[in-house]
């Protein structure tokens, strides 16, 4: 199983200089990959007294294609990872376009992570319809793999058009990897379907299990090999100790997880370089 860490977004402070050594000390330290979260947008709560959503407009999140241009130039072979960039709510062609362009600048290195996202004030803000996000994602990916592989594309489906266009520099990888999260029940059979790896939101329990075999079953209806799905845990250091840590990273293991990353957020660290010094201090306390 490849170990990685989240990059801390909400955490990590606006100054570049602790970017670069953040993920220049990541690579260093051997870690596989680097998995970044996305919000274009955060809702303020001033007018909103129920809101219930995790991040609001007081919420630091770096924008992931251009945070990626940087991190290329600052690293030679970790993996970088969208973990999920929400992607209905994003220009499907224009996405394509920056995650060619991400693969390039890293020779081949981006894993797109895509999901339907939860905010829709953020939905609103950028003009884009938040009920039909789920049925829209599918056409997307759709568009997005033969943009990565075709120099010209004809494409005529129910929410894009594209007449006879493509993008050029083609990527490194033809197609990009993409990766899709969330638990629904649609989310599981469109990961058997169509996705290359899962992201799962759940502890390695009875749930994640029943996912991951609903996930096979999809798969081999679509007449795939579910072995060629990977699924990416995510290790919550908030949660827990060193020893709850371990097993959880076992039982992931167990249930064939092919990834897993190292998220430092909200424990209660005090400065944006304590960050730095836990995922230094994690690859020895952790069986990894």
């Amino acid at each position: 199983m490849l170990i990685g860490v989240v990059f801390p977004q909400t955490e990590i402070g606006a100054d570049p200089a602790i970017v670069r050594d953040y993920v220049q000390t990541a690579e260093a330290l051997g870690y596989n990959h680097l998995l970044v979260y996305d919000h274009v947008l955060g809702a303020s709560t001033t007018n909103r007294p129920d809101w219930r959503g995790p991040y609001t407009s007081d919420t630091q999140f770096h924008e992931p294609f251009v945070l990626f241009g940087y991190i290329a130039g600052l690293t030679t072979q970790i993996e970088i990872v969208t973990g999920v960039i929400v992607l209905p709510q994003r220009q499907t062609a224009l996405v394509a376009k920056q995650a060619a362009e991400v693969d390039i600048l890293s020779g081949g290195r981006l894993r797109l992570g895509v999901g339907i996202g939860w905010n829709e004030v953020e939905y609103e803000a950028l003009n884009e319809s938040f009920g039909n996000r789920g049925k829209r994602i599918e056409e997307q990916i759709e568009v997005m793999r033969r943009l990565w592989t075709e120099p010209v594309v004809d494409f005529k489906g129910k929410w894009h058009t594209i007449p006879e266009a493509g993008i050029k520099p083609l990527p490194v990888q033809r197609p990009i990897p993409v990766w899709i999260g969330g638990g629904a029940e649609a989310v599981l059979e469109r990961v058997g379907r169509i996705g290359d790896g899962w992201f799962p939101q759940m502890r390695p329990d009875d749930r994640a299990r029943e996912a991951i075999e609903k996930i096979k079953v999809y798969a081999a209806e679509a007449g795939r090999n579910s072995s060629s799905i990977g699924i990416e845990a995510r290790l919550n250091l908030r949660e827990g100790d060193p020893d709850s840590w371990n097993n959880q990273i076992e039982s992931w293991k167990e249930l064939g997880a092919t990834h897993i990353g190292i998220n430092t957020m909200g424990m209660g660290l005090v400065s944006p370089r304590d960050h730095i010094e836990k995922i230094e201090e994690i690859k020895s306390i952790l069986a990894i």
